[in-house]
C-alpha cells in the first residue's frame, strides 16, 4: 500500500499523534511546539484525511491501524515510541495498544484525549451518543458532507472557555491542509457507531494517561473516567472549562501533563 502523509518534527524518542474524525495533522500545530523539545513528533493524516490517500479495502478501523503502523514503521523502524490519540484517533490508539501493527513493538506510553471505548449510547453505557444521531450524520454525508463536518466542529467547542478561537483553529486545519474524502468520513463514522472496545481494555497493560474536557459534548467526562477505570495502569485528568479539544483551548496545561507523563518510568 502507498504510504500515508506523515509529518515529523523535533528530536528524541518518537511520539506518534493520531487526530480525530474529519480533521488532519494541522490540529497539532499548537501543541507540537511544546512537545518537540522533548520528543520527535510524528503526526499522521488518517486514511482519506488531509493529504493521505483512501482505499476502500482498508475501510475497517483495524485495517487503518495496520496502514498507519506501516507508515510509521518506515520512519522509526524498531525504535521505542509513545502513542497519543484524540477522539476517533484515541479509539485507533486503543486498538493499536491491544495489537500493535506489524513491525512495531507496543508503545511505551499511551495518551488518550477525549477518548471513549464506545461512542454509542447503550443500556449498559450511559456515556454515549444516541445511535439515531449518528445515522442522521451518516445520511447527511451523502447530500452535504461539508455541512456535517462543520456542524460536528461546532459541537466540539461547545462549553469551551475559548470556543470561538478553538473553532477557528479546527476550521483552519481543514482550509490549509485539506478536508477528508466522503468515503473515509462514512467508514469512520460507521466504525464509531459500531465499535465497543470495553472487552479489550484489561489487556492494555501499559502506562496510560486519559485527558477529559469538563464540558465535552462529544465524549462526556464520564466516558473518559470509565475508560481510565478499566485500563490497568491509567491516570485520569479532567481539564476544567475544556470541551472536546483541550489541547487547543488549554495547550500549556495539556503539554505539561503530557511531558510529565512521558518522563515517568
Amino acid at each position: 500500500m502507498s504510504a500515508l502523509y506523515l509529518q515529523a518534527r523535533g528530536n528524541g524518542a518518537p511520539l506518534v499523534l493520531l487526530h480525530g474524525w474529519g480533521l488532519n495533522v494541522r490540529v497539532w500545530d499548537t501543541l507540537a511546539p511544546a512537545l518537540e523539545a522533548h520528543r520527535q513528533i510524528i503526526a499522521v493524516d488518517l486514511p482519506g484525511h488531509g493529504r493521505s490517500p483512501w482505499q476502500d479495502r482498508c475501510a475497517s478501523a483495524s485495517a487503518q491501524v495496520q496502514w498507519i503502523g506501516e507508515t510509521v514503521a518506515q520512519r522509526i523502524g524498531r525504535m521505542p515510541y509513545a502513542l497519543l490519540g484524540w477522539s476517533f484517533g484515541a479509539q485507533l490508539a486503543l486498538r493499536w495498544a491491544v495489537q500493535p501493527p506489524a513491525d512495531l513493538q507496543p508503545p511505551s506510553h499511551l495518551m488518550l484525549i477525549a477518548a471513549t471505548p464506545r461512542f454509542t449510547l447503550g443500556p449498559d453505557w450511559p456515556y454515549g451518543t444516541p445511535e439515531a444521531r449518528l445515522l442522521h450524520m451518516a445520511a447527511g454525508l451523502t447530500s452535504d458532507y461539508r455541512q456535517i463536518v462543520s456542524d460536528f466542529l461546532e459541537l466540539q467547542v461547545r462549553g469551551s472557555a475559548v470556543g470561538s478561537r478553538v473553532l477557528e483553529q479546527l476550521s483552519a486545519a481543514l482550509f490549509t491542509h485539506g478536508e477528508a474524502v466522503p468515503q473515509a468520513l462514512a467508514a469512520d463514522l460507521d466504525a464509531l457507531r459500531t465499535t465497543d472496545l470495553r472487552a479489550l481494555l484489561a489487556g492494555i497493560d501499559i502506562p496510560a494517561l486519559v485527558l477529559a474536557g469538563q464540558y465535552d459534548r462529544v465524549v462526556p467526562p464520564g466516558a473518559c473516567a470509565a475508560l481510565a477505570a478499566a485500563l490497568p495502569r491509567a491516570r485520569l485528568v479532567e481539564i476544567p472549562r475544556a470541551a472536546h479539544a483541550p489541547f487547543l483551548s488549554h495547550t500549556a496545561e495539556v503539554a505539561d501533563l503530557l511531558v510529565q507523563f512521558l518522563a515517568s518510568p
